[in-house]
């Protein structure tokens, strides 16, 4: 696989990331962190599927502290993969952290200040916020620093500081600006083992930024290994298509370091959707340059297989993103409606045609209070013809209420067998029974 950004290589245990090393397949757990069992065997699961690194939530101390046990027995049971603690909120968390596995990610937008609803910055607002992350990240660097540990700087549109949003608004340009604020910030320090990723649940805008962010750490001689990955992307088929468009077009190009396809089903079927993509990419850059850019395919075979509808959306969706917007068609064996499905499931995924319900959902993790896998199932079900709406479907108060802002409906679990559901960003009805949230949810969508 073609490599265009050159960057430097990070360790992460006995993973190299970056430079000539392989693409890194990685996943993370749904299971209660504080269970050390279920956690461990689904570990044990994802590095026996193939995956290289897992990450882990650790949302309050207790499940930062329990990271250790967890780890002593996958060791006791010969796994030595690394491990990432994926930290919210919490600075004592990520400290703790980085004492015990082998990478920790944290997101900008929590080392901010707290939100305010503040819409303008002064120069001296501004310095002065700067500094105050300073300070709040400069223990952890050190901490990963004694311990070898490497940082994953984790930038996520639904998360960006106010400051940012101010400056540059809710765009690509914000994305990369936050990035590179926390680069600029830990190489004052003299802090490199770090990786570095931008993401959204809009294929086109996390496309834009990551390429944008890497063309400023080359400008900037700041190329630290990127990690790729469309946030939010759902499950089944649209979802993988999702992922293969947005991971694969950058891989395509040379750009990515390691990669995790962020699926609403169980993290193992992460594994074969990642490598499937991988596959897709070796095979669009063994192309001659005139088919790559060709934007008609003609499938062999009377059946189109998984690996040819990820093909598909690489080769395709690649010349989407790079501005094609008609022109596209697909041909085959196969009976024509279905070449026209995959291909208008294609153009949807890309963003550039709508021709139903777009949907976003968390893959969920040990921060979920429900079942989201069945919640989006259903939720799927009872609106699928809506091509100018967007439903989000969320785990959590960590990434829901932020992640979803560009949704027009929100269905987040929030415990106790109670959903709250939103329209436009803004809170609509709390702490509705899930048994009733369906209903609930379609007389919103209805105006009623």
């Amino acid at each position: 696989m073609k490599k265009g950004l050159q960057t430097g290589n990070v360790r992460v245990g006995n993973l190299s990331i970056g430079g000539d090393s392989p693409v890194v397949i990685q996943s993370m757990t749904n299971t209660d962190t504080l269970d050390t069992e279920a956690t461990a065997a689904q570990c044990r699961r994802l590095f026996d599927a193939g995956c290289e690194m897992v990450r882990i939530t650790a949302p309050g101390m207790k499940e930062a502290r329990n990271l250790e046990n967890i780890k002593n027995r996958l060791v006791q049971q010969g796994y030595t993969g690394p491990l990432v603690a994926d930290v919210h909120f919490l600075p004592e968390a990520a400290l703790f952290t980085a004492g015990l596995v082998e990478k920790v990610r944290i997101n900008p937008g929590n080392y901010c200040d707290r939100r305010t609803g503040k819409t303008d910055f002064t120069a001296a607002e501004r310095l002065a916020e700067r500094n105050r992350i300073r300070e709040r990240i400069h223990p952890l660097l050190e901490r990963c620093k004694e311990n070898g540990t490497a940082l994953r700087i984790g930038v996520n549109q639904g998360s960006i500081s106010e400051r940012m949003t101010a400056l540059y608004g809710n765009t690509p340009e914000a994305l990369v600006e936050s990035a590179m604020e926390f680069i600029g910030i830990c190489r004052s320090f003299d802090f490199h083992q770090m990786v570095i990723s931008i993401k959204s649940s809009r294929v086109q805008t996390m496309d834009k930024a990551v390429r944008m962010l890497s063309g400023r750490m080359q400008e900037e001689d700041a190329a630290y290994p990127l990690h790729l990955g469309v946030t939010e992307a759902g499950n089944g088929e649209d979802a993988r298509l999702m992922s293969a468009i947005g991971i694969g077009s950058l891989l395509a190009d040379g750009i990515g370091n390691t990669i995790r396809v962020s699926l609403t089903e169980s993290p193992e079927n992460e594994i074969p959707a990642a490598k499937a993509i991988l596959r897709a990419v070796e095979h669009l850059q063994a192309l001659p340059e005139k088919e790559r850019d060709c934007s008609c395919l003609r499938l062999e075979g009377k059946e189109i297989s998984e690996q040819q509808k990820v093909n598909a959306a690489v080769h395709l969706g690649r010349l989407m993103l790079q501005g094609k917007k008609d022109g596209f068609e697909i041909k085959g064996e196969q009976k024509e409606a279905e070449c026209k499905i995959l291909l208008d499931n294609i153009m949807q995924a890309a963003g550039i045609k709508f021709h139903k319900t777009r949907f976003i959902a968390c893959p969920s993790c040990g921060r979920t209070k429900y079942d989201i896998q069945k919640a989006l199932a259903q939720v799927k079900a009872r609106f699928p013809d809506y091509p100018n709406l967007t439903i989000a479907v969320m785990g959590c108060i960590v990434n829901g209420p932020g992640e979803m802002a560009d949704a027009d409906f929100g269905y987040i679990g929030c415990g106790n067998g109670k959903v709250n559901l939103y329209r436009k960003g803004n809170l609509a009805k709390a702490a509705v029974p899930e048994a009733q949230a369906l209903a609930e949810l379609e007389k919103l969508i209805a105006g009623l």
